[in-house]
Order: structure tokens, then C-alpha cells, then sequence
């Protein structure tokens, strides 16, 4: 089954991602990925959803998917590093998969959430993402013209 990042999200003063369950009175019913344990966030909770997510580089911002996609490709769809590595080896990680990151606007910090996230999809086996509509609609017209 695809993943879609638009229903996978990271909870402010909540460790690790949550999925979307259903809909509540009172907010969303998530679960999480680290525990499976179901719980609701309400209108007070700051919640992002990952496909909203992007990394700065010297040109522009890219998204989140694209840039999971390309640490998949570097790691061979395997773990990654541990997102509790000193500095230095989370800039060689970055550099290895972004080597045109932003420096200046990337911190460690985001360096081991990217770590984080992407270790937390590949061991619930969620890193083959939907593409999106714009992609889906490239992909038909080259099929087309064939």
C-alpha cells in the first residue's frame, strides 16, 4: 500500500510520527507509529502534516517526500543513520543525500528529525509514497505517447 505523507504527521510535544485514523468531534483520531496507541488530537495541538514539509537548498525549498525518497535511494531502502549521531555525522548524512542543502537555514536539529522520520517510515515499511496528481497526470501522458 502507497503512503500518503498527507496523513502521517508529526505532533508538537509528541514524540515520533502518527497516522490518521478518523475523524472526531473534537479533532482527529491518530496512531501512533512508534507504539500503535490510538489517541485524539484536538484543536489545541499543533499538528503538521508531512506532506506540508520541505528542505531549504542554495536554489529552493524541496519537498519532504522527494527528499525521504532520495535518503531510500542512498541507504537502499535500509535504516539510516541514528538520528542521536554527533554533528558531524549528521552533516556528512545530509551531505551525502542533499548536497546542496542550505547551510545556513538547516540545522542538526532538522538533520535528526529527516534521520528520525525516515527510520520511523521505513520500519513500519512506509516509504513507497503516492505520487502526487501532478506526477500521476506526466506519468499517464508519457504512457499515452507511447
Amino acid at each position: 500500500m502507497k503512503t500518503n505523507l498527507e496523513k502521517v504527521f508529526a505532533i508538537t510535544g509528541y514524540h515520533g510520527l502518527f497516522i490518521y485514523v478518523s475523524q472526531s468531534r473534537n479533532g482527529i483520531i491518530v496512531e501512533s507509529l512508534l507504539n500503535k496507541k490510538r489517541m485524539n488530537a484536538g484543536p489545541s495541538m499543533r499538528v503538521t502534516t508531512l506532506s506540508d514539509v520541505a528542505m531549504y537548498t542554495d536554489k529552493e525549498e524541496v519537498p519532504l517526500q522527494e527528499v525521504l525518497e532520495k535518503v531510500k535511494n542512498v541507504y537502499n531502502g535500509e535504516k539510516s543513520i541514528d538520528p542521536k549521531s554527533d554533528t558531524a555525522t549528521l552533516v556528512r548524512f545530509i551531505e551525502s543525500v542533499m548536497p546542496d542543502y542550505d547551510r545556513e537555514r538547516v540545522y542538526p536539529s532538522h538533520i535528526k528529525k529527516l534521520a528520525e522520520w525516515y527510520n520511523s517510515l521505513q520500519e513500519n515499511d512506509m516509504l513507497d509514497f503516492e505520487k502526487e496528481e501532478k506526477e500521476q497526470e506526466e506519468d499517464n501522458k508519457e504512457k499515452e505517447e507511447k
